[in-house]
């Protein structure tokens, strides 16, 4: 039997749904209460998009150069420096992937709930990670049949949102104007906000950690990140269009209450348009919406950790075979994020992920230009790939200068995350040390470089 691979359209299903989630149906609210009004949120949503297409033509770079799985771990491994890409897969493992899954597990079985109050969250979203660990464990064709049919359904949705928002919703520009208003524009707080945008931006990257399984990662990689980006920015303008032109600042605090009434922006139009009907079908985008991106990173994020594993850095159980899920790593992820659904103690610590995503993407696309000084054996990034990393990492460096200095947390959770990390590396090389000169002694060979 012939082994199942990806293809352009399979990566832009990745890409699409992990970037589409509860993230732009909140960030505008916080910032239509605060001091932006409609022209700055557009324009920051403009720049949120800008920021992601040349993060993905930065990328597309990279995976020309390392066309293999594992994401920023494999890139700053082979690129930089290994301690580099194990702190990066590290955080993959607890950051990137393993919590919001948890996050977008109880988000779904949350919005089950304003459908029936009967509803019991923690089960439900044990059951669908449950689910989807076994979907993606079972073989690759059930793998990318359940999480093509996701998003399909996910676009279907999003769309049918976009139309009866513009043709039943306001479509003049906004006249209200933020309670904090002033004359000057509010750099401070659109480059914070922008970590809202980001994170709703978050997955351009996605099909990067399977670039192995593709079946021709140089060309096919580039084309799902840059194409499936480009559908959700312009996707996201829409709905964000339709935000500013119908809401008012006021009524836009509702995001406040998020974690309690689970009530987002898209209900509040869905509401108005089509009644209690509308806000039901929007709780069933919501639901749609999160197990789609939860089913996302359950595919992805084992591809890190077999990545790691297949280094020395993981125990070698979590290595996958030729054409097959990783299934050792399918487990543990699933593992993880059931042990964070029962504890559900994150939220301080993930108010931070954006930030932190953030930084990862930026020291990957610096390796662009690490080459092109300390690794001479590389060829060349192209010109275009060059300045799109140049954009990336230059608004991505002003992104966390306002993110660092404003916030204490940040400083905290990643000093911690680098010394965990750095610790972590430390143990895992002297481990293959004493293996390596075990192996030795009985005539046998292995390499402690990754």
């Amino acid at each position: 039997m012939k082994n199942q691979r990806l293809g352009v359209f399979s990566g832009m299903g990745m890409v699409i749904a992990n970037m589409i989630g509860a993230g732009v149906f909140l960030s505008t609210g916080f910032m239509m209460a605060q001091d932006m009004n409609a022209g700055h949120i557009l324009l920051a949503w403009f720049v949120g998009m800008l920021i992601a297409m040349t993060g993905a033509k930065a990328y597309s770079g990279l995976v020309r150069l390392v066309p293999q799985s594992g994401g920023e771990y494999r890139f700053l491994s082979a690129l930089i420096h290994p301690a580099l890409g194990y702190f990066a897969g590290w955080a993959s493992l607890l950051i990137g992937f393993s919590a919001p899954i948890a996050i977008s597990a109880m988000a779904a079985g949350a919005f089950a709930g304003t459908l029936h109050s009967e509803v019991n969250i923690t089960l439900i979203a044990v059951l669908v990670i449950l689910a989807l660990t076994a979907a993606h464990a079972v073989g690759m064709r059930i793998s990318i049949t359940a999480q093509n049919s996701l998003v399909a359904v996910k676009i279907i949705l999003l769309v049918g949102f976009i139309v009866a928002g513009l043709i039943f919703g306001n479509n003049a520009w906004p006249e209200w104007t933020p309670p904090n208003t002033s004359e000057e524009f509010p750099l401070g707080s659109f480059m914070r906000n922008l970590f809202y945008i980001a994170f709703a931006f978050s997955g351009w990257n996605a099909a990067i950690y399977a670039a192995s399984e593709f079946k021709n990662p140089k060309r096919d990689v580039p084309r799902a990140m840059v194409l499936g980006c480009l559908i959700v920015g312009i996707l996201y303008l829409f709905v964000n269009w339709i935000f500013v032109a119908n809401l008012t600042p006021e009524q836009a605090t509702i995001v406040f209450t998020y974690e309690t009434d689970r009530i987002t922006l898209g209900h509040l139009i869905m509401q108005n348009i089509l009644g209690d009907t509308g806000a039901a079908c929007m709780s069933i985008f919501a639901i749609i919406a999160f197990i789609s991106s939860a089913s996302a990173m359950t595919f992805l994020g084992p591809r890190v950790y077999a990545a790691m594993a297949e280094d020395g850095f993981l125990p070698r159980v979590l290595k996958g075979k030729e054409g097959k899920p990783p299934v050792g790593a399918v487990l543990l992820q699933g593992a993880i994020s059931l042990l964070l659904v029962l504890v559900y103690q994150l939220q301080e610590a993930l108010s931070s992920v954006g930030a932190i995503l953030t930084l990862f993407s930026a020291l990957t696309v610096f390796s662009l230009f690490w080459i092109c000084f300390r690794r001479r054996e590389y060829p060349r990034p192209a010109p275009l790939v060059l300045i799109a990393g140049a954009l990336f990492f230059m608004i991505s460096a002003v992104m966390l200068y306002f993110g660092f200095t404003g916030s204490l947390t940040l400083n905290l959770w990643v000093g911690i995350s680098v010394l965990a990390a750095l610790t972590g590396y430390r143990v895992a090389k002297r481990k293959m040390a004493c293996r390596a000169e075990q192996n030795s002694e009985h005539g046998l060979s292995y390499s402690t470089d990754p």
